[in-house]
């Protein structure tokens, strides 16, 4: 109660929250279904999409420092500023990872011609590390080079943050992408090259009135309103009462799963199992067989790739998909994982549920599809999860 009523002073004194408002806007997907290349570019990655956390199984730390998760659908970006004059920046503010990098006019591949890049000697507060980063993603890569400089988020300046500048970026996946950079806002200890993240940045510099930032988004095409809040919770953007999961494993925020349950029945999980909370992945995410059931269940068919089409107009009749956390029931109704989408005056439905590309694994990853359900808050003073049905 405590931490509530703190929160709801900060609203008041608007001072105390750090909002960034963030726009969804056209995922890769779009883009590359408008040019007629997503068919060929998934047969290329079908197999490296979830790569982040392909490689744990039930119980386990998850992954490595040095891979990220599949953003090929994701479109929920926000915007920041580098540098003394401010250079702006389009980003995904990323749980899943922990490295805040942008490109720059180092990067000379092809994904860096049509960003955003960072030009160092236009920065009067800029400095150069001797430090190198390598960051593997399941559908391409980076590498660059650590600087330091003034990072503007919203309406606060956090001086001397260190950042990668990249100097490569491989592939095209990239090149298509609607975002320059990345605010990765996972735990300290798997930041690539031992980096210091935004958010302890934050921390050390009193930037923030408590150690927690939360998410808000909304789900439906074009409806604003999207944020993420450091510092406090925003009671506006949920209903009844915040229920807290501690963290299992201070990385990725991997917090413990008790069961999955479709019409009644536990379809995975029956002994618990661990998840990941990701803003980075777009979708929810889990090992195959319990996804096979859930995509049979809502009349998606096989698996074959990383989308599953369902039927627009059965939408009524689809089950929740229930996932109980710390012995309390989270729903997650069709309206929430069945994904529009409208092309050539055409609307067609796909499933918001996809499979990890090693079945052997038992790690879930709870990414926009289900944070658009439940108002996120991370606890990084208690290394917690809290969950509230959003408003």
């Amino acid at each position: 109660m405590k931490w509530l009523l703190i929160a709801l002073a900060c609203i008041q004194l608007s001072e105390c929250l750090v909002r960034v408002k963030l726009f969804k806007g056209k995922s890769v997907r779009d883009v590359l279904e408008e040019r007629g290349l997503l068919e060929e570019f998934l047969k290329e990655h079908k197999d490296n999409l979830y790569s982040r956390f392909s490689g744990a199984s039930n119980g386990e730390s998850l992954g490595s420092t040095d891979s990220l998760a599949n953003y090929l659908d994701l479109a929920y970006t926000g915007t920041i500023s580098v540098g003394t004059p401010p250079q702006s920046f389009v980003v995904i503010f990323d749980t899943g990872s922990s490295n805040f990098w942008v490109p720059s006019v180092y990067c000379s591949s092809y994904a860096c011609r049509d960003h955003h890049k960072f030009v160092p000697q236009d920065s009067s507060t800029f400095q150069m590390s001797n430090k190198y980063m390598s960051i593997r993603y399941g559908t391409g890569s980076m590498t660059g080079v650590l600087g330091y400089d003034t990072l503007r988020v919203a309406n606060i300046d956090i001086t001397h943050q260190e950042f990668g500048l990249s100097m490569t970026e491989p592939g095209s996946f990239l090149y298509y992408a609607k975002f320059d950079g990345i605010v990765g806002l996972g735990y300290p200890n798997y930041a690539v090259s031992g980096a210091t993240t935004v958010f302890d940045n934050m921390m050390s510099e009193h930037l923030v009135e408590q150690p927690l930032f939360a998410f808000y988004l909304t789900r439906e095409n074009g409806q604003s309103g999207s944020e993420i809040v450091f510092g406090g919770v925003d009671p506006n953007h949920y209903t009844g009462q915040i229920n807290w999961v501690p963290v299992t494993v201070e990385g990725y925020w991997q917090i413990h799963l008790d069961s999955v349950k479709l019409n009644g029945q536990v379809v995975a999980c029956e002994n618990g199992c661990q998840a990941v909370v990701d803003s980075g992945t777009s979708v929810i995410v889990g090992p195959t067989a319990p996804i096979q059931k859930i995509l049979h269940a809502i009349g998606a068919g096989p698996l074959n790739g990383p989308w599953n089409y369902v039927d627009c107009n059965a939408m009524s009749s689809m089950p929740d998909v229930t996932f109980t956390i710390n012995g309390i029931d989270y729903p997650v109704p069709s309206s929430a994982y069945v994904v529009k989408r409208n092309s050539n005056g055409k609307q067609y439905c796909m499933s918001g549920f996809n499979h990890m590309s090693l079945p052997t694994t038992g790690i879930w990853v709870f990414g926009d599809v289900f944070i658009g359900v439940y108002y996120t808050i991370f606890d990084r003073g208690n290394n917690q999860v809290g969950f509230a049905k959003a408003a």
